[in-house]
């Protein structure tokens, strides 16, 4: 045996540093897909059972092979291939992510976004965290001298490996990666593993022409992998970070700057360059204040209250402010670094609060009633439960003046019975007795107007035709046009069940499918080239 290794305290820190590089992988894991398949409980379900996977797996082959070949040289060399495999996750893991959607794309007719973030997952993450979990059944091995104390070194094996994952839970989401990044944070860890490595064979003189390999791959995964970016479609960010929440980006066009967050597609806040409307669903969300009469209150001396759960960067609110500079607009947003990207890129003014803090958590925690409130804190497939239950919109009621009105931005129009869609409405109508839906044009978002106002309608189009600004009022004609009351049928969500990932995932899913199906006419027709073409 090694010197080393009749050094328990070594031996517990293989364990220790092993059970934390598990857990930061695995955080790790859920910030890469992201920009590729959401950050939705789908997706979390998917890593954990994965890496699961791989630690069972690896947790029989370490064991049998400690048995009959009880080596530590070999634990430690699979550590270090643990660690290089790792350390190239930054640099090769968005190219495996594309390629596999590439394959899936073309031969998976349902549930695309589960099987190619399970293949994903399953190629870029199982092996390396199949070679950790042979860590714990080997190194019991090499630390039990006698059966009379085995069950007190198998106890103390697992604590540090228990100790490990709970300091490798927290340093990821609350240090690492919100300070340098995602892949930083991967290198970080495999280097970790990397030392540990190290140490064993230079403290036995061992000549490992893999551990010397491993370092050179490993400084040059740091060159390629430290500084990349996610969304390496995208060559016009003016910003690309990560928060303790989400994976963010800042998009510099010709007319507009935009904020994505961790979602499939779409965009989540948006400032024009030119003043006016947006032309996407923040110029429909416009209706609620004159549904709320707006002009009559201004007219009186009282404007309105507005408060928007979702903030964002503050597109509907930079937008109410522009046209009515009374307005008294508060947001609510989880996400500090989103706030600080508002003040920055966005315009957002300081004199506009917004109060870090859960959406409905903040309603719990304040008195006050509204005369708006919309709830934008829905991302594709990413839609919080707590948001979408008949308890929250009883809350969301609760704060709204007698004629006030909740606006609700539904960004996935579903076609079939029992979507996502029909489900909210559901069960917004048990709650108001007005509810009043509209298409957004050229999108697949759909707007919901909800009030116990039976005249919201009519206060509308009264405060509309005393607009000042002909292009609002054109569109608020155009809203009102589209506008249609919503016949309630009887799907409902609750706080005990509310399956919104599975619903979302339904309208995600035929999204793609009606996508995927006209490149593979292409296809069919011109191979793999007029594909190319066509994109």
């Amino acid at each position: 045996m090694r010197p080393i290794l009749k050094n328990k305290l070594y031996l517990y820190l293989t364990e220790f540093f092993a059970g934390m590089s598990v857990m930061a992988v695995e955080l790790g894991a859920s910030r890469l897909l992201a920009p590729y398949f959401s950050s939705s409980q789908i997706v979390w379900t998917i890593i954990i059972g994965t890496i699961m996977i791989a630690m069972a797996l690896g947790n029989i082959y370490g064991g049998r092979k400690a048995d009959k070949d009880p080596d530590p040289d070999k634990l430690y060399r699979r550590i270090t291939v643990a660690a290089i495999w790792i350390a190239l996750i930054p640099a090769a893991g968005k190219y495996v992510i594309l390629g596999i959607s590439a394959l899936l794309v073309f031969s998976v007719n349902s549930n695309f976004l589960i099987w190619a973030a399970f293949a994903a997952c399953m190629v870029i993450f199982v092996f390396p965290l199949f070679l950790l979990g042979t860590v714990t059944p080997s190194l019991a091995k090499y630390t039990m001298e006698n059966l009379e104390d085995n069950a007190r070194i198998v106890g103390t094996l697992g604590a540090a490996n228990t100790i490990g994952s709970i300091i490798g839970t927290f340093v990821p989401t609350f240090v690492t990666i919100p300070a340098v990044g995602t892949s930083i944070t991967f290198l970080i860890f495999a280097g970790i593993l990397l030392a540990l490595a190290l140490i064993y064979f230079i403290s036995g003189k061992v000549k490992s022409g893999g551990a010397i390999a491993g370092v050179l791959i490993f400084l040059l995964s740091c060159a390629l992998g430290h500084s990349s970016n996610f969304a390496f479609w995208k060559n016009d960010l003016v910003y690309e970070g990560e928060s303790i929440y989400n994976y963010l980006q800042v998009e510099d066009t010709d007319d507009s700057i935009i904020l994505s967050t961790n979602v499939l597609f779409g965009v989540q806040s948006i400032r024009m360059k030119q003043e006016g409307l947006t032309g996407m669903y923040y110029d429909y969300a416009m209706a609620a204040p004159f549904m709320a009469g707006v002009e009559d209150r201004q007219a009186a001396g009282e404007p309105l209250d507005v408060l928007i759960l979702g903030m964002g960067t503050g597109t509907f609110g930079s937008q109410c402010a522009r046209y009515y500079p009374e307005l008294s607009i508060a947001g609510v947003e989880i996400d500090q670094k989103i706030t600080d990207l508002a003040r920055e890129y966005f315009a957002l003014p300081e004199s506009m609060p917004v109060t870090t803090y859960d959406g409905r958590a903040y309603l719990n925690a304040v008195d006050k009633q509204y005369d708006v409130i919309m709830v934008d804190a829905y991302q594709d497939i990413t839609i919080p439960f707590q948001m979408s239950s008949v308890e929250f919109f009883t809350l969301v009621r609760d704060h709204l003046r007698p004629d006030g009105v909740m606006v609700v931005n539904m960004n996935m129009r579903g076609q079939k019975e029992g979507n996502i869609n029909q489900y909210l409405a559901d069960t917004i109508s048990r709650v108001f007795s007005a509810v009043y839906t509209v298409d957004v044009s050229r999108s697949t978002n759909r707007e919901l107007f909800a009030s116990n106002n039976p005249e919201m309608l009519a206060v509308m189009e009264r405060n509309a035709s005393l607009c000042g600004d002909a292009e609002l009022r054109a569109m608020l004609g155009r809203i009102s046009d589209g506008l249609s009351p919503y016949e309630a049928g009887d799907y409902l969500m609750t706080d005990d069940r509310a399956p919104v990932e599975l619903l979302g995932m339904q309208v995600i899913d035929d999204l793609i499918h009606d996508e995927v199906e006209y490149y593979k006419g292409i296809y069919a027709e011109y191979g793999i080239q007029g594909v190319i073409n066509g994109l």
